[in-house]
């Protein structure tokens, strides 16, 4: 048996025992458990603070799951999982009682973000003398701090000292050379600052966490799965390629079970189909939950014990020395009890002009510590055309899941319009009745 042969067999074996381990049944109602499986640089940090937090207090949130802070399925209350962690992580999940929801984006807008998202916090460190200091400081903090920062959850945890290391080389150069000048403007290639976008997706670290990283993570086989074999199936899909249809299969399958996909382009209409697909529900469970005294109400001070990465977190801000601090705060919180999908829509709408405020703040001061460095939605319309077909070479998996994706949402976009239409048509009919 020759070496393709053993990974068509090792590939083949994963694909069929992902199949027949997917969960049958209703797909269309709540259960138990709501599991949003986080896909970077998706936006799901929205959902997570303007939607899941509105609804689901601190007491029904799922222990943190990120790396070694591992999910513990022992908590009896537990409701609420949202998390970077890959597919993998049901295997941890009560089985039959849990649905999942996603969001997807186009592949190549998101490896955009990825490497904009890396740049922009690696550059928080260069308040720092050099990288030592910045690590040294990185491991005291990390040592008294009981929550989880950015440095240590996936992929951020790989992505951000990678950029970190490089940028703070690139500075040394300069400084060494005795001039901060800088011979290009293209801030995708303006290596005498960073890490030009060529180099960083083809560099072996990128094509390990970064490309079709939509793909490996649905199907559960990212370097951070649960899955002892993952390691192996995902050698074999790299080194093979036409072994990914195998990989794409069961994550298409996936999608399809899912009681939620929205796709990050279509903003406005994900987020309205979330609150009336996802958000009901979680109203009248949570109601009826209550009424057996098992509920709680929205409104919290505590802090989230189930998403803290930093780059998630609107309230999130970065000091002097790079590092990042979290406050909490209960702005625009809706009584459980009070809670509808229309007032659900209007505390989105608020909280998520705070998200973006929050963000375009703490990016614009990130990005004066690289300056001339600024990422534009017109600089990107100027990338060389050979780096845009690079990125689509390296993301071929994730371009087709993301176009299954988009049919996955007309259709439930479709079937949500229709729902709405015919409940506002009864409404109207009793009405006139009466």
């Amino acid at each position: 048996m020759n070496d393709y042969e053993h990974c068509e067999i090792v590939v083949k074996k994963w694909a069929t025992t992902s199949l027949e381990h997917e969960p049958k049944g209703d797909k269309h109602t709540l259960k138990d458990l709501l599991f949003f499986l986080h896909v970077p640089r998706t936006g799901g940090r929205t959902y997570f603070h303007c939607f899941l937090k509105k609804l689901y207090s601190s007491s029904l949130e799922c222990p943190r799951s990120y790396d070694k802070l591992r999910f513990d399925p022992s908590k009896g209350k537990c409701r609420l999982l949202v998390t970077h962690d890959d597919y993998s992580i049901t295997s941890k999940l009560p089985r039959g009682r849990t649905s999942m929801v996603t969001i997807l984006r186009n592949p190549i807008d998101r490896v955009f973000s990825t490497y904009e998202f890396s740049v922009e916090v690696a550059a928080r460190f260069l308040v720092h003398p050099n990288l030592t200091s910045a690590t040294q400081m990185v491991g005291r903090l990390q040592s008294k701090s009981k929550g989880a920062s950015t440095l240590d959850i996936w992929p951020w945890k790989y992505l951000v000292p990678w950029m970190r290391e490089d940028l703070f080389a690139r500075r040394d150069a300069r400084e060494a050379r005795g001039t901060n000048d800088v011979t290009n403007n293209d801030p995708y290639n303006m290596e005498d600052i960073l890490m030009p976008l060529l180099n960083y997706i083809n560099d072996p670290i990128a094509h390990e966490i970064v490309h079709n990283g939509a793909t490996f993570q649905i199907a559960g086989l990212t370097n951070n799965s649960y899955l002892p074999e993952s390691h192996e199936v995902r050698h074999c899909v790299d080194k093979y390629h036409n072994l990914g249809d195998y990989m794409l299969q069961v994550a298409k399958t996936r999608l399809d079970n899912m009681l939620y996909v929205g796709l990050t382009e279509d903003h406005r209409e994900s987020a309205t189909m979330f609150a009336n697909v996802v958000g009901q529900q979680v109203i009248s469970q949570l109601v009826n939950s209550k009424a057996t005294g098992e509920g709680a109400t929205v409104n919290r001070s505590e802090p989230s014990s189930s998403f803290s990465d930093s780059e998630l977190d609107q309230n999130t801000n970065s000091d002097d020395k790079g590092n990042e601090t979290t406050t909490s705060s209960d702005d625009n919180e809706v009584k459980q009890e009070s809670m509808t999908v229309g007032k659900l829509m209007d505390t989105y709408e608020v909280c998520i002009s705070g998200l973006r405020k929050a963000e375009t703040h703490r990016r614009i001061a990130s990005l004066t510590r690289i300056s001339p460095e600024n990422f534009t939605k017109e600089a990107r319309l100027r990338v060389p055309q050979m780096v845009l077909q690079r990125i689509q070479s390296l993301n071929k998996l994730d371009l087709e899941l993301y176009e299954y994706a988009q049919g996955i949402f007309a259709k439930q976009h479709k079937q949500t319009t229709e729902s709405l239409f015919d409940t506002v048509s009864s409404v109207h009919i009793q009405g006139l009745q009466m």
